[in-house]
C-alpha cells in the first residue's frame, strides 16, 4: 500500500509540475484519448470530438467586429491490436468539419475532409496484477502522416493561429507514456505525450506540443457483464510558437488547462464513453484566442 501511495503522489506531482496545456484543439491532431476501453486483444470504434473557440480577439481579449467563432466537429475511426503480450499497435483516422462564423454577422465559411492519419506502436514495460492491485506502464512512439489538406492561402498575419486547416501538411512524430494504477476499485490513469512537428512544403512549422493528463476513476461493477468507470481529472497542454521561413510567428503558441469529467461503460464487448472538458486557465495566441469547451464520446467494440 505504501508503494501504491508513493507512486501515485510522484505521478500527480509530475503532472502538476509539467504545466502543459491545450491549444485550440482544431483539426490539427487532438492528442487526448481519455481512458482506453478495457480489452485483451483488440478493439475498433468510432469517436466524436466537438470543440469551439473565438479567434482574432483584441489585445484585451474582447470580441470585436473582426472576431470569429470557430466550431470543430471530428469523427474518428480508431482501433488497437495487441501483438503478443507486450506490444500494441494503434491507429486513428479522422474526418473533420470546420465552421468559421464572423462574430456579429451571419457570414460563415466551412470546410470538411479527411485529417492526418496517426499510427503508433506501444510497448508494455510494466504489467502487474493481484486480487486487489493492478498497474501497467506503456511507452510508445508514433507518426502522423499528412493525409489532410493544408491550404497555405488560409494563413495570413491576422493575430489568429493557423488552425483553420484539415491537416498540417507535414510528417510529425510523437512519443507517449501511459501509466495506470488501481487499488481495489480506485484507480489513477496518467498520460503524457510530446509531439515533434516538421516543416511542411510551404515553409510552415507548427510548434512542438506537450500534453499531460491525469484522471482518478472508480471501477464500479454493476453485474458480470456491465462495468462503469466515472472519472475526473486535469489535462494540460503547452505549445511552442510556430515558425515560417525560419522566423518565429507572434500570436501563436501558448498554454491551457482543462478539467475533465467523464464516464466509461463496458457492456459485454461494447465500450461506451463520454468526456467533457472545461478550460480553467488559458493564454493562447497572446490572449487573442479563447477556448470555450469540448466534449468527446465514443462507441467501441472489443474482440
Amino acid at each position: 500500500m505504501k508503494k501504491l501511495i508513493s507512486i501515485s503522489v510522484l505521478t500527480l506531482f509530475a503532472i502538476n509540475c509539467s504545466l502543459a496545456c491545450d491549444i485550440c484543439g482544431g483539426g490539427l491532431g487532438n492528442t487526448y484519448t481519455g481512458l482506453l476501453p478495457n480489452f485483451n486483444k483488440r478493439f475498433i470504434g468510432i469517436r466524436y470530438h466537438f470543440n469551439q473557440l473565438y479567434t482574432q480577439l483584441d489585445i484585451h481579449g474582447n470580441r470585436t467586429a473582426i472576431s470569429n467563432k470557430e466550431k470543430y466537429n471530428t469523427v474518428e475511426l480508431w482501433g488497437a491490436w495487441n501483438v503478443g503480450s507486450r506490444w500494441r499497435v494503434m491507429a486513428i483516422v479522422p474526418y473533420s468539419q470546420i465552421q468559421k462564423y464572423s462574430y456579429g454577422s451571419s457570414e460563415k465559411n466551412q470546410k470538411s475532409g479527411l485529417g492526418d492519419l496517426n499510427i503508433s506502436g506501444l510497448y508494455n514495460l510494466i504489467n502487474k496484477s493481484s486480487n486487489s492491485f493492478r498497474q501497467s506502464l506503456w511507452v510508445g512512439i508514433g507518426v502522423k502522416l499528412p493525409v489532410g489538406t493544408y491550404n497555405k492561402n488560409e494563413y495570413s498575419n491576422t493575430n489568429s493561429p493557423n488552425i483553420y486547416q484539415l491537416g498540417t501538411g507535414s510528417t510529425d512524430f510523437t512519443t507517449s507514456i501511459n501509466y495506470d494504477i488501481r487499488y481495489n476499485n480506485l484507480g489513477l490513469n496518467t498520460n503524457m505525450s510530446y509531439k515533434i512537428n516538421t516543416e511542411n512544403k510551404d515553409d510552415y512549422l507548427y510548434g512542438n506540443k506537450l500534453t499531460v493528463s491525469g484522471s482518478i476513476y472508480y471501477n464500479t461493477v454493476i453485474s458480470e457483464s456491465i462495468t462503469l468507470r466515472p472519472n475526473v481529472g486535469l489535462m494540460h497542454e503547452t505549445q511552442e510558437k510556430d515558425h515560417t521561413m525560419g522566423y518565429k510567428i507572434d500570436g501563436t503558441g501558448g498554454y491551457n488547462t482543462n478539467i475533465n469529467m467523464g464516464i466509461e461503460a463496458n457492456i459485454k464487448n461494447i465500450a461506451l464513453g463520454f468526456t467533457y472538458q472545461k478550460p480553467t486557465k488559458q493564454e493562447i495566441s497572446q490572449g487573442r484566442t479563447q477556448l470555450i469547451n469540448k466534449f468527446l464520446t465514443h462507441i467501441t467494440f472489443t474482440f
